[in-house]
């Protein structure tokens, strides 16, 4: 299977070149895997430079999750996530991101200097 960068996913969800997105769109059409770092940078650029809200943000992930041309690396892990990040979402979705892939991997606690993440399940205030 092919792999999407972050460029040509924000095009496909921010839609701003038409250009761009039809060949974005050709590209994934046979299928395009995310993995969690394309997924991470991607949500921050749609906070930072197009500043879309928590709740777009959310959104967004669940759009890809449920994508028919592309598949998320560790779907179930990124679901994870995305209910962390539902239930607190000033702590950004890429820290309960981390989160999560710490957990899977049975890296846990994760140590953290951020109290909001360290009162999450999993996580260890430093």
């Amino acid at each position: 299977m092919r792999a999407v960068d972050t460029n040509a996913l924000v095009r496909l969800m921010v839609r701003d070149n038409a250009a761009q997105v039809k060949k974005a769109e050709s590209f994934i059409e046979s299928g395009a895997w995310v993995s969690h770092l394309v997924l991470a940078e991607t949500l921050w650029v749609l906070d930072a430079v197009y500043e879309r809200s928590p709740d777009q943000i959310a959104t967004a992930v669940e759009l890809l999750l449920n994508h028919t041309s592309l598949t998320v690396q560790d779907a179930d892990v990124v679901t994870l996530a995305l209910d962390a990040f539902r239930a607190r979402p000033s702590l950004g979705f890429s820290d309960c991101l981390v989160l999560e892939i710490a957990r899977r991997a049975g890296h846990i606690p994760l140590g953290t200097f951020d109290k909001t993440l360290a009162k999450l399940d999993g996580a260890l205030g430093l």
